[in-house]
């Protein structure tokens, strides 16, 4: 595994940076930590490295007036897969905080299963930022996209 210094001096991306915690390891983690969802609220399909995706089934209780996801639902997603996949790459680090998320809608996303696609930006040794990607169908028609970060804590 190259540590996350040597990929900041060497230039090197975070696309060289293998996870350390599996899909059932991050299941188990959510589980404990959030105790009132169930395994198959953390569906996480696709971990590699600087890369996680999420599949988020819809339910009823996620949508809008119109029959559509709701923002706060899509920003919620984005939110848990910036944070699966920053665990995913430096382990379980429950204090781990959201400090900054921005969110564009791009187009509505329907009443079933989304994708979400989260990709390592930057992650240093006191902030990590995540690009999130929210799709159905083709992960080239992007829904949303959020640029979310996290304050990390001495590790």
């Amino acid at each position: 595994m190259v540590s996350k210094k040597a990929a900041n001096k060497t230039g090197m991306s975070y696309d060289d940076i293998e996870p350390v915690l599996s899909a059932d390891q991050l299941v188990d983690f959510f589980c404990e930590a959030f105790p009132d969802q169930d395994r198959s609220a953390h569906d996480f399909v696709e971990i590699k490295s600087g890369f996680l995706r999420l599949r988020q089934p819809a339910e009823h209780s996620m949508l809008r007036p119109g029959g559509i996801i709701s923002g706060p639902t899509q920003m919620a997603v984005a939110d848990r897969a910036a944070y699966a996949v920053i665990l995913a790459h430096i382990g379980i680090v429950p204090m781990a905080v959201t400090s900054n998320l921005n969110m564009s809608f791009l187009r509505g996303v329907e009443a079933r299963d989304f994708f979400a696609d989260a990709s390592l930006i930057k992650l240093g040794r006191r902030l990590a930022t995540v690009d999130v990607r929210l799709w159905q169908d083709d992960p080239a028609r992007v829904a949303a996209q959020s640029t979310v970060t996290y304050a990390l804590p001495d590790r």
